[in-house]
């Protein structure tokens, strides 16, 4: 790990994670946890930069695409927003840290209406790890837009779970064979 990579961590939240969660994956995404928190750990000391792209909705909202797809689901100040387990317990202890942060984005991809592509190459990274949820939603749409601003991708398997596994096989097998991401098991 270099100086030059960053970890994002997305949408790792109580409504896609918990049992409770209004759009969860359940079990998958629950063990998640440790891997990201490891990860997390590994890139934060060798001074690589976490950054958490966090979903943010409004109930209702008739301009959101996803309201006619989805239940209502990381609504603001909701529990249901708040970072899940151990990876937010993580965040609480490092969040002061300038190289770790949170910020809301509200399409699938953390790119989309965001200004996370400026922010990293102000800082030289040319290398995204990409762990969260749903694989093959957020961190998909994230991986393609890395693809075409030509970031080199890894994906940790153990630290991507989405709600079907013919999804995260999908999303898997697309990562390495179309945007050429090196995916570590």
């Amino acid at each position: 790990m270099a100086k030059n990579e960053a970890l994002l961590i997305i949408d790792y939240t109580n409504d896609f994670v918990s049992d409770k969660g209004a759009l969860t994956c359940g079990r998958a995404g629950q063990f998640l946890a440790d891997p990201i928190v490891t990860l997390a750990d590994k890139i934060h000391k060798s001074n690589g930069w976490v950054i958490l792209p966090t979903d943010l909705h409004k109930k209702d909202d008739p301009y959101h695409p996803e309201t006619k797809l989805f239940p209502a689901h990381n609504l603001k100040n909701s529990w249901g927003r708040q970072l899940y387990g151990k990876v937010a317990s993580w965040y609480q202890e490092n969040k002061d840290d300038q190289k770790v942060y949170m910020y809301d984005k509200t399409r699938y991809s953390a790119f989309a209406g965001t200004d996370l592509d400026i922010r990293l190459r102000e800082r030289n990274i040319d290398t995204l790890h990409l762990a969260g949820v749903c694989t093959d939603i957020c961190v998909l749409h994230t991986a393609v837009d890395a693809y075409d601003l030509n970031y080199r991708i890894v994906i940790h398997e153990q630290t991507v779970a989405t709600l079907t596994q013919s999804g995260q096989n999908w999303a898997l097998n697309h990562f390495e064979n179309v945007l050429g991401a090196k995916a570590i098991d």
